[in-house]
């Protein structure tokens, strides 16, 4: 949880290094959750912000983290393999 999300830090708007202090985490598993908290904690600034901007970077990083690191399983059973979603992109 970034300090701005704690219930005490509602009466100030978000800052960059809140953004920042959400972005920390941001292995491959955890990249669309924290994109979706970014997006969240961002939602009501205007776009010139320098929050807002700093978190819209950080969401098309934590899409290509998330997109980057996706993997597949092999097929078994009877079905056939799943593409990556990344290769689906790819074939246009």
């Amino acid at each position: 949880m970034s300090e701005y999300e704690q219930p005490g830090r509602l009466e100030r708007e978000p800052t960059v290094e809140d953004v920042r202090q959400l972005m920390g985490a941001s292995a491959p598993h955890f990249a669309m959750h924290l994109r979706n908290r970014i997006r969240t904690l961002i939602s009501g600034l205007p776009p010139e912000h320098p929050a807002r901007v700093e978190g819209e970077r950080e969401i098309e990083r934590l899409n290509q983290v998330a997109l980057g690191a996706e993997r597949r399983g092999e097929e078994g059973m009877d079905e056939r393999p799943l593409p990556s979603l990344r290769d689906r992109d790819n074939e246009d």
